[in-house]
């Protein structure tokens, strides 16, 4: 694995712990929830720029994604 899949797989975890945080969830929750609704696919695609906003910005963008896919938490 090299060095910048190692921190874009650290990023994503400490953002999902965020994220779980903001919405009352736990870890687990939120990765169902952020997959479901299309939210990890959308890190995945635009790690390069979420990983330079604050992880506030990086939620309410993620959150904002989900809600068109589907999800009913609002930022």
């Amino acid at each position: 694995m090299s060095r910048e899949e190692t921190y874009q797989i650290h990023y994503i975890v400490a953002l999902i712990a965020e994220f779980a945080k903001q919405f009352h969830l736990n870890q687990r929750q939120a990765y169902n929830y952020l997959k479901r609704f299309k939210g990890i696919d959308y890190l995945m695609s635009f790690y390069d720029i979420l990983h330079t906003q604050s992880f506030e910005d990086a939620i309410h963008d993620i959150s904002i994604i989900c809600q068109r896919n589907g999800g009913a938490l609002k930022y």
